[in-house]
């Protein structure tokens, strides 16, 4: 992400919470289509799954990413992350799994929630390396980079204000970074199946603890209705970018 400048509104942010509402959800599973975009190019690369359950206990949220036939000569992706989540959809649990031609990885890292601090242990698994064993914390609350889209569903967006800027922590298997959560406003979208939507548009940008750039940001579109769904992600490459569409 392009470099994210600290400054005492961001300090502060890290205090405060996103009012939030009290997203309820059952069984449900939500499809997308990654779709490679430069210039006039528009290529359908991938297909993705969101498939989250409800159990007394809490959630368990699974989403598996493949490329298609085609994007398969080129570079095989078959990617998976799950994430156990309490009934506040805080994680428990999150588990990284990457397949992507020759290269194998799994990241698992198991949280401790507290009232007003998380720590994780986190076990990184990489093919023919030795296993790398790693403690985290925070204090606030922190999530992993699946159980943050339920924390962004659960955002009371009629009660912020255009551009107010809020910030967590997220926790990856090998470091905790601060994700930084712009809300933009409400824009009208249109899908690939040229549905159109109305959506809350938000930026995510995500930085290393010492302030250095973690990747390029992330803008989502999230459906104003009681779903909260998320309807677009778009992220930046090298050259072009990527678009993930809600299909249903």
């Amino acid at each position: 992400m392009r470099k994210f400048v600290f400054s005492m509104i961001t300090m502060v942010g890290l205090l405060l919470s996103p009012a939030v509402n009290a997203l309820t959800i059952t069984n449900e599973t939500l499809n997308y289509q990654v779709v490679y975009h430069w210039g006039v190019v528009w290529k359908h690369a991938a297909d993705a799954t969101l498939h989250t359950t409800k159990s007394a206990n809490g959630y368990s949220s699974r989403l598996t990413g493949k490329t298609r036939s085609w994007a398969d000569k080129v570079y095989t992706v078959r990617d998976t992350l799950k994430c156990t989540m309490n009934n506040s959809f805080r994680p428990i649990k999150y588990e990284k799994i990457t397949h992507e031609n020759s290269y194998f990885a799994h990241d698992i890292v198991d949280f401790t929630n507290y009232a007003a601090s998380t720590t994780a242990q986190c076990t990184r698994y990489r093919k023919n390396k030795p296993t790398v064993n790693l403690n985290l914390s925070a204090n606030g609350i922190a999530y992993d980079m699946l159980s943050v889209f339920f924390m962004l569903r659960n955002i009371d967006f009629d009660k912020m204000k255009t551009h107010n800027v809020y910030s967590s922590w997220i926790f990856s298997g090998k470091q905790k970074e601060i994700l930084t959560i712009k809300y933009v406003g409400i824009e009208q979208l249109q899908l690939r199946d040229k549905s159109r939507h109305q959506a809350f548009h938000i930026k995510l940008k995500f930085t290393q603890d010492n302030g250095k750039k973690s990747s390029d940001d992330i803008d989502a579109y999230i459906s104003t209705t009681a779903q909260r769904i998320p309807l677009m992600v778009v992220g930046k490459l090298p050259i072009g970018e990527i678009k993930c569409y809600y299909a249903k």
